[in-house]
């Protein structure tokens, strides 16, 4: 009588765990579409025509497909070479910061008695992290270390990220104490240890946090605006910022061109902008994704 009421519970468990799946992923499909239809929608708008778009008849495919947005934005100098100093930004920046986290990341992750002075480099981290200084204090550092209308201005303020020290450290400390030990035994000191134990096994943690400073120095548009006194050093975003504020300038230029009237707009411009400055981004997040989930979870959770 038991072990049948046991199958019969274990009937109605597994009906309900399957009941689950289904709310789960209808749930999640949907949070997905609501993410995903509004950018369909821009792709469409991009690639229609401005009389199209202005009538409401673009929806998730594009009416009158036209490749004008795009040859009106990628056409001018000004872009091309503010897509260069976003990418040398990326290629100076990126490298650097990944460096200071985790030699700034391995000894925090450290016990206190290895690492005596541990809790006060903490707090070091922790209060700025918390208090923010300020616009004004932020901009006078730059100038007066003579960063200003410099590459190393959108490079050397944003070297250091709190949070994904925060991730590295935790995800170190997770990594079991006896691969160290039997490095340590063999005559590994902690350099060796970070770089031929720590790192090897850190493939998820890095390659998320790696993401994490693309994304944030690609996206950045702020520091560029006010770090930059010629448009010509403004990375791509700055510039895109600056495009869309102009809406007047663009609407002029489109104007030496009768044909291209009918075919660009306000909203099919900043359509246009909004997936070529994506275009990077999406390229490089395939690579990286599948160690997201599992860089974010262990590197949240505290050993």
């Amino acid at each position: 009588m038991d072990h049948q009421r046991r199958i019969r519970t274990t009937g109605r468990a597994s009906v309900g765990v399957r009941i689950f799946s289904v709310f789960n992923y209808i749930f999640v499909t949907l949070i997905a579409l609501t993410c995903l239809l509004p950018m369909v929608n821009l792709l469409a708008i991009s690639f229609s025509s401005s009389s199209a778009v202005s009538t409401g008849q673009v929806s998730f495919w594009p009416v009158d497909f036209t490749l004008e947005s795009y040859s009106f934005m990628a056409g001018k100098p000004e872009f091309f070479a503010s897509m260069k100093i976003s990418v040398l930004r990326i290629l100076l920046a990126v490298p650097l910061s990944m460096i200071v986290s985790v030699l700034a990341a391995y000894p925090l992750s450290r016990q206190n008695h290895e690492f005596g002075a541990r809790k006060y480099y903490v707090w070091i981290f922790i209060v700025p992290m918390m208090f923010y200084g300020g616009l004004i204090p932020s901009y006078m550092v730059v100038r007066n270390t003579g960063l200003i209308d410099s590459i190393w201005a959108l490079v050397l303020p944003c070297s250091i990220n709190v949070f994904n020290i925060i991730l590295l450290m935790n995800f170190f400390r997770s990594i079991p104490k006896e691969l160290e030990e039997a490095a340590a035994v063999d005559g590994a000191g902690h350099f060796r240890i970070l770089l031929q134990v720590v790192l090897p096994v850190s493939t998820p943690v890095l390659a998320t946090v790696l993401l994490f400073f693309i994304v944030n120095h690609w996206n950045s548009w702020f520091d560029g605006l006010i770090y930059m006194n010629s448009p010509s050093k403004y990375p791509l975003q700055t510039y895109l910022q600056t495009q869309v504020v102009n809406r007047a300038l663009m609407a002029l230029e489109a104007m030496r061109d009768i044909r291209r009237m009918g075919n660009i707009s306000d909203r099919t411009g900043k359509a246009a902008q909004i997936f070529l400055a994506a275009v990077p981004v999406l390229a490089v997040y395939p690579f990286l994704q599948k160690y997201f989930t599992t860089g974010i979870v262990m590197g949240s959770v505290k050993g």
